[in-house]
């Protein structure tokens, strides 16, 4: 299924999914050979809870082998890491132009905190809140702690378009030097690839493509509308190119071959003592994880590896163990007994 010696890869995810769109765009450039399992937009999601014990209930989620990593900001740097551009594959942190450096770790945390929590919420502020079904506000509801009002959400988009204007203004300020992309490197970078998610899904998904249509004027924000258009045509490419090695399986063939296969070794993670005290947790203690602002279901396991970029859980499920990694910035680990289920 996937050539060599590499693990395989399951991306478990739904067509509607701006984050998982991100993610799909990512597997792309990077030239990953993987299989796709199809989630519903709400919960239950029996593939992830019931078959594997991971009850964390954002998508996408991603397999490499028998670790299932949480959170598009840490499967984007494993990625990297497990499918570095020395062995082949497209690079997320590329050089800089005219320099050896590649900027990571601000690129890194540019796409975590900017990205993903903030462009990506004022977008969510254009979705038609009042034309969604009953059971799809109930589930988002219980995403976001507090009962959507979609008269109230529908109140916001005014504001929301502002917003957004003025995050326009601010990446035409960033443009202005003629780059060709965001951090000025030698091809896209994870920036790029992180901020473009967020409008191409605003001028693909019918509802909001008025909006987009209206923020994304030429003659005010030349040259944003511009990378916009180069970074659709090099994603559509790398789509185009690598289609052959992406198939869609089912749930329970998705853990047949998560489960069958090995585990990664933890050894390069380790357990950072510091760490451990400050969060009152010890290896091999029973734990939760939650995200800290919304979706906050917690998914419990045997802790097995912390450092400070991420934290590793054994989770267990009718299909058997697996390992369960989520990044250590926007998630909360405590001892399990404490937990707020």
């Amino acid at each position: 299924m996937v050539p060599g010696s590499l693990p395989p890869v399951v991306l478990y995810h739904y067509e509607a999914s701006p984050i998982a769109r991100k993610v799909r765009n990512i597997l792309a450039v990077k030239r990953i050979p993987h299989v796709r399992v199809e989630m519903p937009m709400t919960l239950p999601r029996p593939d992830l809870a019931d078959r594997l014990g991971i009850t964390y209930r954002r998508i996408p989620v991603l397999a490499i082998g028998r670790d299932v990593y949480c959170d598009s900001s840490l499967i984007a740097s494993v990625l990297e890491r497990r499918f570095p551009a020395s062995d082949g594959f497209g690079t997320l942190f590329p050089k800089r132009k005219g320099s050896d450096r590649t900027d990571a770790a601000i690129i890194k945390q540019y796409t975590m905190s900017y990205a993903d929590r903030v462009l990506g919420t004022v977008a969510s502020f254009l979705l038609p809140y009042h034309k969604f079904k009953p059971e799809f506000l109930a589930d988002r509801t219980a995403w976001f702690g507090q009962k959507l009002d979609p008269s109230a959400m529908q109140a916001r988009q005014p504001l929301g378009k502002s917003w957004l204007s003025s995050h326009l203004a601010l990446l035409e300020e960033q443009f202005a030097d003629g780059r060709e992309w965001l951090f000025d490197t030698e091809t896209p970078s994870l920036a790029d690839l992180s901020v473009h998610y967020v409008w191409e899904w605003l001028a693909s998904f019918k509802p909001m493509q008025p909006a987009a249509k209206e923020l994304l004027d030429a003659t005010v924000f030349p040259a944003t509308v511009s990378w916009i258009s180069r970074m659709t045509e090099h994603t559509v490419k790398a789509h185009t190119a690598h289609k052959f090695s992406i198939q869609t399986v089912s749930g329970e063939r998705a853990a047949e071959i998560i489960t069958s296969s090995a585990f990664e070794d933890l050894s390069g993670i380790g357990f950072d003592e510091t760490e451990g005290t400050r969060l009152g947790v010890q290896l091999s203690q029973l734990v939760s994880v939650t995200p800290d602002d919304n979706g906050k279901v917690p998914t419990v396991g045997r802790l097995l590896a912390l450092n400070k970029e991420q934290v590793v859980i054994e989770t267990e499920g009718s299909a058997g163990t697996v390992r369960c990694h989520f990044p250590r910035i926007y998630y909360v680990v405590q001892p399990a007994a404490s937990a707020k289920l």
